[in-house]
Order: C-alpha cells, then sequence, then structure tokens
C-alpha cells in the first residue's frame, strides 16, 4: 500500500458492525468486492445524484448493494448475480439487514435479464462483474438509463495492469487488454461522457447525454 492510498484508507468513516463483517466474510471466502475506497467514492456519487433507481450487474454477497442503499436509503436497486452459492448468500445478508424492499435482488445472467427488461428505467447502472463482457453490459444497459443518468464500470485500471501493458503476469494482461480496450471504447463513446478515477481498483464514470443538462430526482 503507498503512501496515498494509506492516508486514504485511514481517512475513511467508521463502518457499522455489519459491514465490517460482510468486508472479513468476503476476505475470507475470497470473494471480490469493491475495495473501501473504490466504494466510499461510489457512495459519495450517490449522495451527490440521488438516483431513485439503481441497476447492479454482479451483486456477490450483496455488499456493494446494501452500501448503495446506505447512501440513498430511499432508492430501489435491482441487482443481478448468476453464481447460485454468492446469489443465495446475499439474498441472505440482505434480508438479515432488512432490506428487502429496497433491494430486488435477481438470480440469472445478467446479458439475458437486460434483454428481457425494456420498460424499466434507472438513474445509476454499476458495472462490476465479468470484464470481458463490460462493453455489452453498457450496450444493454444504456438505453434503461434516464438522460443525465450514470454508468459506473468498476476496476478499470485492474490492479495497474490496464497502465502497465509491460507488468507480466500469466493471467492478468488478457484481462487487462480487454479493459484497455473496453476504456478506449467508452471515453470515444458519442452518448456519453466519460472520465477514469484511478481510486481503488479504477472507476469509469459515465454521464448519458453528452453537453446536456443533467436530470436527477429531487
Amino acid at each position: 500500500m503507498d503512501k496515498i492510498t494509506e492516508y486514504l484508507m485511514q481517512s475513511l468513516p467508521a463502518n457499522e458492525a455489519r459491514v465490517t463483517e460482510l468486508e472479513q466474510t468476503a476476505e475470507k471466502d475470497g470473494v471480490p468486492i469493491m475495495d473501501p475506497l473504490g466504494m466510499n467514492f461510489v457512495m459519495q456519487l450517490i449522495r451527490l445524484t440521488n438516483p431513485g433507481r439503481i441497476l447492479e450487474i454482479g451483486t456477490a454477497i450483496g455488499y456493494s448493494a446494501l452500501r448503495m442503499l446506505e447512501a440513498n436509503p430511499d432508492a430501489q436497486i435491482v441487482t443481478i448475480e448468476k453464481d447460485e452459492e454468492r446469489f443465495q448468500q446475499a439474498k441472505r445478508n440482505i434480508k438479515d439487514a432488512s432490506k428487502e424492499d429496497h433491494i430486488d435482488i435477481v438470480y440469472g445472467d445478467a446479458i439475458d435479464y437486460l434483454q428481457q427488461v425494456k420498460d424499466s428505467t434507472f438513474d445509476l447502472v454499476l458495472i462490476d462483474a465479468a470484464k470481458g463482457k463490460y462493453q455489452c453490459f453498457f450496450e444493454l444497459s444504456a438505453p434503461l438509463l434516464t438522460n443525465g443518468g450514470l454508468i459506473l464500470s468498476d476496476n478499470v485500471l485492474f490492479k495497474g495492469y490496464v497502465a502497465d501493458s509491460e507488468k507480466q503476469h500469466p493471467n492478468y494482461q488478457v484481462i487487462a487488454e480487454k479493459i484497455r480496450t473496453y476504456n478506449d471504447w467508452l471515453i470515444n463513446h458519442p452518448d456519453f461522457t466519460t472520465s477514469i478515477v484511478p481510486i481503488g481498483d479504477g472507476i469509469a464514470i459515465s454521464i448519458k447525454g453528452r453537453g446536456k443538462e443533467l436530470s436527477y430526482h429531487a
């Protein structure tokens, strides 16, 4: 951990006991969840924009869905998970937190779900699933997004491998190349304005409607 990251980690607000427990469970079981800095950054974006409806692609154990709801307790969240074990674990965690009325967890493939849902709209989308499918997730989510809404893509710097093509790893550079291609496509998308923020593992913030006035829920 470098000095800046260490300093930022120390500046994070204290978590509730249930949040710390989820983080510890994820670490023990090797379940990838958003790192604390990235998660708190997303929560701050939610506080700023106050999205009424949120779509999450990649539930894992329900950690990020619960944290996003913490940032906006009035939000309605749809979160999709295709791994049955993680789906069941997330379902229990959401139930234990008594948040079933605000978080609808869907078991299945996100691409299938997005292809079937035509009449739903969302103010914010968080993409945090299979890296090689990011562009497909984005393309299918974009029509469901309100004008001025945000699509957030996590892990777009992927452990530093995206920025450093000479950094060697037997598997990571293959994933990094896919993300690099996605980032290039994203930055040049004609209907979105995108900024990549080097916090956590890298978060791309894409705003729908380049140059248009943003319209969030008050």
